[in-house]
């Protein structure tokens, strides 16, 4: 006992003694693994911003990151060539229109089955649901006649459509289950203090739920950003192509000229990364909202 007694690390317990070291070489190492996979992730954005800036004989020249003498000519000449700024700003409006149909569309129905009771509610949602698992190109054929017979082929509003009910199901999913977890006590003191079904969803459950409709603007501008089979069926009017069509054409014009290539390149992806940045706060808690009841 007196041992004991002077040997106090002796009465600590063995298996929690043992286990703390062995916690910091996983830790390390997910922390170095963590740290490549950022690193490779990061890399190829790095370079092709690099590669924008620099002439052809310099990137033939070898790789190296910092250019020599930035050429930002390379960007308005890209900008400027083979209706390039014509596509950005056709897939600029055809995103604002996606995502505002979207998260109009999804939050309504979205707080309709969360909040509201009527006859067939969890068949209508189920139903609903199983358009995740269909996406858009197992639908072409039957959407092209669909199109057609609407005499909406070659149209921005036979683009936008299809593209909003394909974003429905993830929108309506997240937003549901977001809603679902709002305190009751909310609405019923707001329909205590005489307010419309409309105005507690307009004051009290779409303010509420701005992290989830931030996940849903994040996700749809992605979607309709980098969509490029959907555009290719639909329009064969060069002046309504999107960004993505538009930048395969103006490689096949300038597969030589890799600096131009990666300018307009950066052009394409930088306004992703600006809606990233500025979502990206949000976009983790609502993905968990929407995963937490479904």
């Amino acid at each position: 006992m007196t041992v004991l007694l002077n040997r106090p690390d002796l009465l600590e317990d063995p298996p929690a003694r043992r286990g703390r070291p062995r916690l910091k070489a996983p830790r390390v190492l997910l922390h170095v693994a963590l740290a490549v996979w950022g690193l490779a992730s990061v890399l190829p954005l790095v370079w092709m911003v690099s590669a924008s800036l620099q002439t052809n004989a310099e990137i033939y020249g070898g790789v190296h990151l910092i250019p020599k003498s930035p050429q930002w000519s390379n960007f308005v000449q890209a900008w400027q060539q083979s209706s390039f700024s014509d596509y950005f700003v056709n897939s600029v409006i055809y995103t604002v229109a996606v995502v505002a149909g979207t998260v109009f569309l999804a939050s309504l129905s979205a707080y309709a089955f969360a909040r509201m009771r009527f006859p067939g509610k969890r068949a209508l949602y189920g139903a609903l649901l199983v358009f995740l698992f269909i996406p858009i190109p197992g639908a072409f054929i039957p959407l092209y006649l669909v199109l057609a017979k609407l005499h909406l082929l070659d149209t921005q509003l036979g683009y936008i459509l299809p593209m909003i009910n394909g974003s429905l199901p993830v929108a309506m999913f997240i937003l549901r289950a977001f809603f679902e977890q709002l305190p009751k006590e909310l609405e019923e003191a707001a329909f205590i203090d005489g307010a419309s079904r409309v105005q507690v969803f307009t004051k009290i459950a779409f303010p509420l739920a701005r992290p989830a409709v931030a996940t849903v603007v994040i996700l749809t501008v992605l979607g309709v950003w980098n969509e490029y089979v959907l555009a290719s069926v639909v329009f064969s009017n060069q002046a309504l192509l999107p960004l993505q069509v538009g930048l395969l054409a103006f490689q096949g014009s300038y597969f030589s000229q890799y600096g131009l290539m990666m300018a307009a390149t950066t052009i394409t992806t930088l306004p992703i990364v600006i809606v990233y940045l500025l979502f990206q706060k949000n976009i983790i808690r609502g993905v968990m909202a929407g995963a937490v009841k479904g």
